[in-house]
Order: C-alpha cells, then sequence, then structure tokens
C-alpha cells in the first residue's frame, strides 16, 4: 500500500475511482478540518486530519517505536496464542515470490541467478554454489507486511517536512534518510506470536468471494463468528485478527482483477480493532486489507492511517487463507518475524499458522 502522494501511478481502477469520487465531493477532501464527523475523526478538535493529535501514543509511551508488537513481549499474549498448538500442524499462509504475482502501482520484483553456478569448484571435493541477486521494494511486495514507518499523514503543510507525521508524532523530518528510515523501521519490531483468529466472512455470505469495494461489517463478523460455531467468542488484547475475503482466488490467475480495487473492512471494523479488542495483527488476503473503494470518496486508505498512523497496529497483506479455510481451522497461534532491516517501511517473509 502506498502513501496517498503516490497514488497517481496505480494502475489500479479502484483508486481511480476513489480518487475521483473524492474531486466530486471536494470540501472534506480539500480542507481536512471540515472532515469533522468522518468515521476516520477521533474527538471534535481537528489538529490533524484525523481529529486529536495521536501521539504520545496512550498505551505505549512517547518514545516507541514497536507499536502493537509490543503486546508480543507479554507472556501470557505469547502462551495464549502457543496453547492453540495441539496437533502439531503447520501451514503457510504467504504467496510465493515470483516475477509474475501482482504487484502494485509501479512496484516491481526482479530475482536473478548471476551464474550456475555462482562460484566453485572448490577444494578437494569440488564444492560449488548459487545465490541470487534480488531488485524488489523489500517490504511492498508479495505477501508483505506494513511497518509503522509505512503509513503516514500530512497534518499541515505538505512541504514542510516536520508537519508530515506517522505513528506516535514522528515526522519525516526525524526520519527521512536516502539510507532507511531513521525511526519507525522494521528492526524496532518485536517477533509475533500472536493467538490467530481467522474470521471467513465470503463464507458467511454464502459466495465464493467478495466484490471489488464490499465493506465488512460487525454484522459480517458476527456472522461468521456464528457461522464457525464461535458465536459468542471473546477477543483479547494483541489478538491478529485476518480477514477472509476470497480475494486470494485472484492471485496470479488474474492479476488485473487483482489490482482492480478489492473488498474490506471499513471503519465501523476497525474501531473495534484497535478500540476494543486492542488487536496486536490485522491481515487479510487482500493487498490493503481496506476496502477499495470505500463507499466515502473521501476515505481514500482511512482505515490504514486510522489502524497504523494513530494506533500503531501492524498489518499483514497479500495471504493465502482459502486453504485454512478450507482445513476449518479458525484460531491457531500466528507466528511472523518481521526481517529486521535496519529502517525499512516493511517486509517480506513467510507467517504461518500452527494448531
Amino acid at each position: 500500500m502506498k502513501l496517498l502522494t503516490t497514488l497517481g501511478v496505480a494502475g489500479a481502477v479502484g483508486i481511480a475511482v476513489a480518487i475521483s469520487g473524492g474531486a466530486a465531493n471536494a470540501a472534506c477532501k480539500d480542507n481536512w478540518k471540515d472532515c469533522a464527523g468522518k468515521p476516520w475523526v477521533d474527538g471534535k478538535d481537528m489538529q490533524t486530519p484525523l481529529g486529536s493529535k495521536w501521539w504520545p501514543n496512550p498505551l505505549w509511551g512517547g518514545d516507541d517505536q514497536a507499536g502493537s508488537t509490543n503486546w508480543y513481549t507479554k507472556p501470557e499474549v505469547v502462551m495464549r496464542a502457543l496453547a492453540l498448538v495441539k496437533e502439531g500442524k503447520v501451514m503457510k499462509l504467504g504467496h510465493q515470490y515470483e516475477d509474475g504475482m501482482p504487484l502494485f502501482g509501479s512496484r516491481s520484483f526482479s530475482m536473478r541467478i548471476p551464474a550456475t553456478p555462482t562460484g566453485g569448484p572448490f577444494g578437494a571435493e569440488k564444492l560449488m554454489y548459487n545465490d541470487e541477486f534480488l531488485a524488489t521494494e523489500i517490504g511492498q511486495v508479495g505477501t508483505q507486511f506494513d511497518g509503522l514507518g509505512h503509513i503516514g499523514v500530512a497534518v499541515g503543510d505538505p512541504n514542510d517536512k516536520s508537519e508530515l507525521r506517522w505513528y506516535n508524532g514522528f515526522s519525516a523530518a526525524e526520519m527521512g534518510s536516502p539510507y532507511g528510515l531513521a525511526a519507525l523501521g522494521t528492526e524496532k519490531l518485536h517477533p509475533i506470536v500472536a493467538r490467530g483468529i481467522l474470521l471467513d466472512i465470503a463464507a458467511a455470505r454464502g459466495v465464493e468471494s467478495m466484490d471489488v469495494g464490499e465493506v465488512i461489517t460487525m454484522a459480517d463478523v458476527d456472522n461468521a463468528l456464528k457461522k464457525q460455531n464461535m458465536e459468542g467468542f471473546e477477543f483479547k488484547e494483541g489478538d491478529a485478527i485476518l480477514f477472509r475475503t476470497g480475494w486470494d482466488k485472484y492471485w496470479i490467475t488474474d492479476n488485473a482483477k487483482y489490482n482492480s480495487g478489492c473488498p474490506g473492512i471499513g471503519m465501523e471494523v476497525a474501531r473495534w480493532v484497535a478500540e476494543e479488542v486492542k488487536a496486536g495483527v490485522t491481515a487479510g488476503d487482500t493487498w490493503p486489507v481496506d476496502a477499495v473503494p470505500n463507499p466515502d470518496p473521501d476515505c481514500v486508505f482511512c482505515v490504514h492511517a486510522y489502524l497504523q498512523t494513530r494506533h500503531g497496529i501492524v498489518n499483514q497483506e497479500n495471504l493465502k487463507l482459502t486453504p485454512l479455510a478450507d482445513a476449518g481451522v479458525y484460531q491457531f497461534a500466528y507466528i511472523y518475524t518481521p526481517v529486521p532491516i535496519k529502517g525499512a517501511t516493511g517486509s517480506i517473509g513467510s507467517p504461518i499458522a500452527m494448531w
């Protein structure tokens, strides 16, 4: 998911619709102080486009750079996850990384083997080796993970880097560096060992896949829990909540469809995630987890900004969730370690479910 300033390069039809719709309803878009009362706004004092200032973070303090991954420094949260591992089964939840996978906008993924073999033979045993060269946006392709340096909000003059703010109020002036972010890099995040809960929204709606722009509501969440025989389930702080829409059916098979927009959560569910559950991770089988385009044309990835920028909740995108749903597994240990590349905005990697 890219920042709003880069949306012009996106080939996604859904994004184009969202932006053109915003132009038609320009009052709030052009003057964010008129956005008071919008679902992504907290409080009545429009200090920022998200309402009240979101820093210092009330859970983790003003100097924190780990956000919701702080939950996984708490033994009781980790043990809650590991208590679900009873059958000794493991499933990969990520797609394989390859040149033909759908990519957002003008991102690229290119891997090369310099030679075969790359080196050798050496020694009496005639040892040889292969290695690879990878050129890509390392944290924002494939099964990708949004760190806290990814999504920010312009709270004032967009030409003033001190007015561009990310999680916990870190500014572009503080973070800026051509060699990686000086704050909020993925190396600041903790390994994730969470109780994972899969919400199979597509199945609850009785469809193979939801449609572009369809928004997951709290009624959908309740219906999914009921269908999964989890009615009345008690979510807890630090849980990882995975939303299945069925969108993974288009991965590789129809990249144009996959990138054209997607179903996903809206602000009603986002507020539940952040304020009631206090989740450690949000995740889904689409590229932003948000619904694109949002029914409100003024909301361009407002869910991203609300969860990540305001609340510091990390987000895992482009998951492969249909096999997990087909196995009837809705509770599991969700395990993922963000690659600690100093100053990175996100991370590639292979999240797993264990049960």
